[in-house]
């Protein structure tokens, strides 16, 4: 008998949680016990053990991605390429939201009334500077940062260590390196192992969401939810495609290779449920392991084309739903706020709810509605993971593609061979 392959047996988790799901939603006496009590632990499992390789793994591969570029000039070069695209690219599409959601206008003709369920005006911090972004990033204490999953303090001391190394002799700096190796070796292997258990977890992490929303509360924000996902797919088909076609891809052909990953994003709306699997597959895609160990690790927190998108798009919504009309000046001044504002919160778990939060305080606009679309993030944020993570696999390809790279293939994470 043929075995099933991982990316259908997600699959099948996901439409069984669905089923699961709207059973006991339509059963109400059950319903929060099974919720609380089986489903949602399922879930809470997966991703947990998934954040508990993710640090050490970046940690890990970071290190070893400077140190490989051989000299601290190649990999400056290559970091100023990498933000400069990661920049770029999430400007375009909060610009992009913005224009699609003063198209369609998805909160005009409905009323706010009596949906947000009294929560009030949500307390929320303003919009932080560039400067002290940078300075909440520098971490007080690296195992601090490590043990709390701060991953942008881990980043930022892996790359101090990693340039560090580079100016030390190699026989010096072999020993260190080869322990690194070993360590991410092992937990690539610890993925492949956690990786078994992710049907389940995707089981209960859709069984508890829709048990608890089911369909029909979700109505009065299809079209938000419409609008995003209308955003992600033109996003995705539009710029990434158009950038694929200049390096010389094409988009569909990387959906097909990295379907699984995609598959497992928008199933469990994590991106550090996919980040080591992504790794692996690029490397055996043809990407340098230097660039792979650096891009991947740095974009998930600085290229996050999906909740650039939605951030522009529920922006929008808010002001429309309060009958709030922003001139061109105001929404210019909100793309740099959220720019800005996403890079200090990114791998926060529902960052893209906070930010959404701290942009609509900058700008003076109500948050009552706020409550309302936390409610139903979690559809829209399968998508917007689903457009970070494939984001994140078109980036080193253009990294690789400028930097002109010839490094072979090593295929160091052969442990994850088997998925």
């Amino acid at each position: 008998m043929k075995k099933i392959t991982l990316v259908w047996q997600i699959v099948i988790g996901l439409l069984l949680g669905i089923v699961v799901g709207w059973y006991f939603n339509t059963h109400p006496e059950y319903q929060q016990w099974v919720s609380h009590e089986i489903l949602k632990p399922l879930g809470d499992i997966f991703i947990k053990m998934m954040k508990m390789v993710v640090v050490p793994i970046v940690f890990c591969c970071m290190i070893l991605g400077i140190t490989g570029s051989g000299d601290n000039k190649s990999f400056g070069r290559m970091g100023v390429k990498s933000l400069g695209y990661f920049f770029t690219v999430t400007g375009i599409a909060i610009v992009f939201g913005l224009v699609l959601a003063n198209l369609i206008a998805p909160g005009e003709g409905t009323s706010i009334q009596g949906m947000a369920h009294g929560e009030g005006h949500m307390k929320m911090e303003p919009a932080r500077g560039a400067l002290v972004i940078v300075q909440n990033i520098v971490p007080d204490n690296l195992f601090v940062a490590l043990s709390e999953g701060k991953l942008l303090s881990v980043l930022f001391f892996a790359v101090l260590f990693g340039l560090a190394l580079n100016g030390l002799p190699r026989e010096k700096t072999a020993p260190i390196l080869s322990v690194l190796q070993s360590v991410s070796d092992g937990m690539f292997r610890v993925v492949a192992i956690v990786m078994a258990y992710a049907p389940v977890g995707v089981f209960g992490m859709i069984g508890a969401t829709v048990s608890t929303f089911g369909f029909a509360s979700l109505l009065p924000l299809l079209k938000l939810v419409g609008t995003v996902y209308l955003g992600l797919i033109l996003f995705a088909l539009v710029v990434l495609g158009g950038i694929c076609a200049l390096i010389g891809e094409n988009v569909f052909k990387l959906v097909k290779h990295f379907r699984q990953e995609l598959v497992l994003a928008f199933s469990s709306a994590a991106s550090a449920a996919v980040m080591p699997q992504l790794m692996y597959k690029l490397e055996r895609y043809g990407v340098p392991g230097r660039i792979v160990s650096f891009v991947v690790p740095v974009g998930y927190a600085f290229n996050l084309d999906g909740a650039s998108i939605f951030l522009g798009v529920a922006t929008i919504f808010v002001a429309q739903l309060y009958g709030i009309d922003l001139t061109l000046m105001q929404q210019i001044i909100l793309v740099v706020t959220m720019v800005l504002t996403s890079k200090g919160a990114a791998g926060v778990p529902g960052f893209a709810i906070l930010i959404l939060s701290a942009t609509l305080a900058s700008a003076g606009l109500p948050l009552d509605a706020v409550a309302l679309i936390a409610g139903i993030f979690r559809i829209i944020d399968s998508g917007t993971t689903t457009l970070n993570v494939l984001g994140n696999i078109v980036a080193p390809l253009v990294i690789n593609r400028w930097e002109k790279a010839t490094e072979p293939v090593t295929g160091t994470h052969a442990e994850l061979n088997k998925l």
